[in-house]
């Protein structure tokens, strides 16, 4: 009789534990749900005795539900990290670091998603004086000028989120950049996110278009997930697609992004920095005589490589092709 209660008991806890594992503090999850997630784990349990496992185990940790029938529920924004309950001192200083570098790179609605663990992180290490003393040793510095990142709407990042993951197509509505554009509703097929910088794109096709095109996360004003599946070009390819250059955008949206043939000439000294990091793979250096040095390499023809440029001032002494010339000194055709 007493291994039969035992026998029950461990098997209710590993129950309840893998109902607390399923739940996340952002969206809501029904009982159905719950239900045909641990049936696919092999657990065979009623709807109605997961509604009781649910109101047993918010007596004793941290989660809610909306109120709704059938109900939703999830972790409170305020729960604390439940599944560490210890972190090593290397853990803890590797999050804290994480932190501090995100800050630079993600929006705060997605700084703020990892908020329990940096705060377990701090807990950890509040005992441990010279890990602190570490830590205010070590600081991240962004390559580039650092910028605030845009705020990003948290129920679009999470629509946007889901429909990449599960393959669905995006009902949204979106504001361009462009001077005086007003907002538009699309559906989209999400491709791929790439972050560039501070802000995060979604690389994706519309419905009414097979190009590929980019939207920033931050300019999308709502964002839902569609029943209906993504359609994807044949031949996508993320890597391809970055390798291309369409990241670095376009200097004429007219054109394709073709790779020129970029010859830079410069000092010796100044020219060092390339045989450190190199331009291409075909990169060659050829010593021009009287202590200058051209350096050739192939490279789309973007307007990162233009601002790229303008960024070495006058250490660059002349520029070919006469295309990419012009663009970096603004001198018309």
């Amino acid at each position: 009789m007493m291994q039969a209660q035992e026998k029950e008991t461990s098997n209710t806890l590993y129950r309840q534990w893998q109902i607390l594992s399923r739940l996340s503090t952002g969206k809501w999850m029904g009982t159905r749900e719950l239900q045909e997630i641990l049936q696919r784990e092999g657990i065979d349990i009623s709807l109605r005795t997961i509604q009781r496992d649910l109101n047993q185990i918010s007596q004793r940790f941290p989660i809610e539900n909306n109120g709704t029938v059938p109900q939703g529920w999830r972790w409170r924004a305020d729960a604390p990290i439940q599944s560490l309950p210890h972190m090593t001192s290397s853990q803890a200083v590797t999050f804290m670091m994480v932190e501090e570098h995100l800050k630079h790179l993600l929006p705060p609605s997605l700084v703020e998603e990892m908020n329990p663990w940096f705060d377990l992180a701090r807990r950890s290490l509040s005992t441990q004086n010279n890990v602190r003393q570490w830590i205010n040793r070590v600081r991240i510095v962004p390559a580039n000028q650092p910028l605030i990142p845009p705020l990003v709407d948290r129920g679009s990042q999470q629509a946007i989120y889901e429909g990449l993951l599960q393959d669905k197509q995006l009902e949204c509505v979106y504001h361009a950049r462009t001077t005086g554009a007003e907002e538009k509703t699309y559906v989209l097929n999400p491709l791929a996110l790439v972050q560039k910088g501070a802000v995060i794109y979604l690389i994706c096709t519309r419905l009414d278009k097979t190009d590929i095109q980019t939207f920033a996360l931050h300019r999308f004003k709502t964002a839902k997930v569609l029943n209906s599946r993504a359609l994807h070009p044949v031949d996508f390819d993320i890597d391809k697609y970055i390798e291309s250059g369409a990241l670095g955008f376009r200097v004429d949206y007219t054109k394709p992004t073709d790779l020129v043939k970029l010859k830079l000439t410069m000092t010796l000294e100044n020219a060092a920095y390339f045989e450190e990091s190199q331009l291409s793979k075909d990169q060659i250096m050829e010593d021009l005589g009287n202590g200058l040095i051209q350096v050739q390499a192939s490279v789309p023809f973007t307007s990162q490589l233009v601002w790229w440029l303008r960024s070495f001032g006058r250490r660059i002494q002349d520029i070919e092709p006469i295309d990419v010339y012009n663009a970096v000194y603004e001198i018309e055709d």
